[in-house]
């Protein structure tokens, strides 16, 4: 066997344990923020105080991600591989940032109702239930993108990058509406 045979061949392996470790990911990260979601400590008889200071900052980090994805797009688009990684790195690391205050937030505290009518209430729960439902779609998507550059596999990278940035980007942007939308409802 030439050395470029077991580059090859050690290259497929490597491949296939990622590809094995995205599968359980995207399965076990949305069954465990929906578990988590329903999980109220403070119902539960915990003398935890709600975290209500949370959603504006998780928008926030919505907010940041977007511009991080935009950001690595021009990056990439002016040659800039290593600035282009390194937002989408740091993009990776938002989300996950947001995932855990989401699920802090939903934990301490009793979930807000949306108290617009008519239209607008239509329009929010398009944009919530579509922000949930790619939200969820979005993870491996996002996972398989980041190991084929990793992995040096850059044609297929591009390839699904296409795919998964404007979902991704979708998903950050539509965070940031949603919480626009439903901050008038909050208890303070």
């Amino acid at each position: 066997m030439s050395n470029t045979e077991m580059n090859s061949a050690e290259s497929l392996a490597e491949e296939k344990k990622y590809k094995k470790i995205i599968t359980v990911l995207s399965i076990i990260i949305p069954l465990a923020v929906a578990a988590l979601f329903g999980v109220n400590l403070r119902q539960l008889g915990f003398d935890v105080e709600p975290l209500t200071f949370l959603p504006p900052i998780y928008a926030t980090i919505n907010g940041v991600t977007a511009v991080l994805l935009v950001a690595a797009v021009v990056a990439i688009k002016k040659g800039n591989r290593k600035l282009h990684e390194q937002l989408n790195s740091f993009a990776i690391a938002c989300s996950l940032a947001f995932l855990l205050m989401y699920i802090a937030y939903h934990m301490t505290s009793d979930s807000t109702s949306f108290g617009g009518e008519g239209v607008v209430k239509y329009v929010y729960y398009f944009i919530l239930v579509t922000h949930i439902v790619l939200s969820v779609i979005v993870i491996p998507f996002v996972l398989i993108t980041y190991m084929k550059a990793k992995l040096g596999k850059f044609v297929d990278h591009k390839k699904i990058a296409k795919k998964t940035f404007p979902l991704w980007l979708y998903v950050a942007v539509t965070g940031v509406i949603v919480y626009l939308m439903i901050s008038p409802y909050y208890v303070s």
